[in-house]
């Protein structure tokens, strides 16, 4: 039998730093709270960096595509040629992550977890923006076997650890791309979260009803395929898919390296989820950055404790949600960093 051995994850709390972050905060020139929740975000940063002077550098965006073998069972709107066609315009500079990578400056990759396509044989084979991580050219149909296999399972974890090993920087948002990954999150969050099957499922990419009722049946024959399977690493091998499975590696290795990790809707969500079952200690470092209109995400907030920045009625995935949250954490920090105290400005604090 496969294990997973996770890194060390520090635990950020820290009573002294705490009340230092707060103190600083509640000295601006202000009122108390009067910048509400830019305030809880500034004491956040601090504390997830273990700094009173936290700040962002070089943030990235790491996009992991992989197709699903269950899709076949009519589980999308759309095909799973998409994925690799959606991977192509992302190394053209054309998706919304892009766009919004491009408008607030920062960097993005797209890391092929397991795409059914050959990029190696393709004009984008040497493209700066694509990285080879695949695993194999897509997951198994988890209808008839489990997603991956312990191996490729523990290969996909490695590999999205292994992506954070090389990127700069102190601020990691994962985007995903693949279709069919909805259901590989409901599936995740049904076991992982003890969620009923009908309450994780939403349209995904567009289902009507009727898509959503078979959408439904298959799942929960999914689940009954796998019944027996219990254990954390094991249910992301036989319901996850291959980019969920990077990107909670890439998750946990960013928190054992206490990077900020600004985390997007429902797949990202799902992916952090298996990471914190994988490795406990990891959503201390995360901020959430929107609330996806997709059902199961309130079901994810809830269980990670998470109140997400923005409500946008969003769900494209990609990153997207996260990437147009980032500069509130750009103007916590300014806020801590760069505001001055009643003392320094020389104006009389509220009476007591």
């Amino acid at each position: 039998m496969i294990t997973f051995t996770a890194p060390t994850i520090a635990n950020i709390e820290n009573n002294d730093l705490r009340q230092q972050l707060q103190q600083i905060i509640d000295l601006k020139t202000k009122p108390l709270g009067a910048l509400g929740r830019l305030e809880t975000l500034a004491l956040q940063l601090g504390m997830i960096q273990g700094t009173l002077t936290p700040n962002i550098t070089q943030p990235q965006i790491r996009v992991f595509a992989a197709d699903h073998g269950l899709t076949k069972h009519g589980t999308s709107a759309y095909p799973s040629a998409v994925t690799a066609q959606m991977v192509y315009n992302f190394l053209q500079g054309g998706a919304a992550i892009n766009v919004l990578a491009r408008q607030h400056n920062i960097e993005l990759k797209v890391v092929d977890a397991g795409v059914d396509a050959d990029f190696a044989s393709s004009p984008f084979k040497d493209h700066p923006q694509l990285l080879d991580y695949k695993v194999r050219h897509g997951s198994r149909d988890a209808l008839t076997e489990p997603a991956m296999t312990e191996q490729e399972c523990l290969a996909a974890l490695e590999n999205g650890m292994n992506v954070v090993k090389d990127m700069v920087g102190n601020l990691l948002i994962v985007g995903e791309m693949g279709i069919g990954n909805t259901s590989a999150a409901s599936l995740l969050l049904a076991r992982l979260g003890n969620v009923a099957i009908a309450d994780c499922i939403g349209r995904g990419t567009g289902l009507d009803d009727a898509g959503l009722q078979h959408k439904t049946d298959i799942l929960t024959q999914v689940l009954a395929r796998h019944s027996e399977v219990q254990a954390p690493f094991d249910i992301l091998a036989a319901l996850g898919g291959l980019e969920i499975a990077m990107m909670a590696g890439a998750l946990i290795q960013a928190a054992s390296e206490r990077r900020i990790l600004l985390i997007d809707g429902f797949i990202a969500s799902s992916a952090l989820l298996a990471a914190e079952r994988l490795a406990p200690g990891v959503a201390q470092y995360a901020i959430f950055a929107h609330h996806s209109v997709e059902p199961g995400h309130a079901h994810l907030l809830k269980l990670l404790n998470a109140e997400p920045l923005l409500n946008m009625g969003m769900r494209l995935g990609e990153g997207s949600g996260a990437a147009l949250a980032y500069p509130l954490l750009q103007s916590a920090c300014a806020i801590i960093n760069e505001m001055a105290s009643f003392s320094e400005a020389g104006i009389s604090e509220q009476n007591n």
